[in-house]
């Protein structure tokens, strides 16, 4: 009876998410503000797992097309382009951040404005399953931008 009983729990507790998924907390989440006719702009944050897991890809009910890309030297170039994951080490922060790894927004179809909340999907990848974390980014102002000079 006491063997049943385990071998139950065993399987209950085989079958619930919470066995198998990692935890992923996400902070500091934002997007860039963009001024009218911009067609992309960037989303950033910090992403820190329980488990070894990977950043397997983004979406967006409000974005065209989203996609993870790395910012890197090669040579004296820095060059952008498209990854297919990006490694979350157990208890680790992984920062998205302008010039590295980062959440390129793309084909927008209006302006993003400061202020404004860009939904974001990040499917993570940890032993073998896959799940969804619901991400609010918050648009930020564009700072450094040169000013126009007075007509």
């Amino acid at each position: 009876m006491k063997l049943n009983a385990l071998i139950i729990t065993a399987i209950v507790a085989c079958a619930t998410p919470s066995a198998w998924a990692a935890h992923v907390s996400v902070t500091d989440a934002w997007a860039r503000a963009t001024l009218p006719g911009q067609p992309v702009s960037g989303a950033y944050m910090k992403i820190k797992s329980d488990a070894d897991a990977r950043l397997v890809s983004v979406s967006s009910p409000a974005i065209p097309q989203v996609e993870v890309h790395e910012m890197r030297m090669d040579g004296d170039v820095m060059r952008m382009r498209e990854v297919k994951a990006v490694d979350l080490p157990k208890g680790q922060v992984v920062t998205l951040q302008p010039g590295g790894f980062h959440i390129m927004l793309m084909n927008l179809k209006k302006p993003i404005a400061a202020g404004e909340i860009v939904p974001l999907t990040l499917v993570i990848e940890s032993g073998g399953k896959r799940q969804n974390v619901e991400v609010k980014a918050e648009a930020r102002a564009m700072t450094g931008m040169p000013q126009q000079p007075p007509r």
